[in-house]
């Protein structure tokens, strides 16, 4: 799969989540002070990610 989701832990213990893509870290998330938590950032993503709104603000 080229893409895919990781749980891992920082330099100060937090668990936290990135997405990947072909290997390159696309984006990752604040740190949480369970892996259940980060969990639930996982699956909030999936289930509310498809439906989002894109906003520009880049001025263009």
């Amino acid at each position: 799969m080229a893409h895919k989701f990781e749980i891992y832990k920082d330099k100060a213990g937090e668990y936290r989540v990135r997405f990947k893509y072909n290997s390159e870290v696309m984006f990752s998330t604040e740190g949480y002070s369970s892996k259940a938590s980060a969990q639930n950032a996982i699956d909030s993503i999936k289930k509310n990610g498809p439906n989002a709104p894109v906003e520009d603000n880049s001025q263009a």
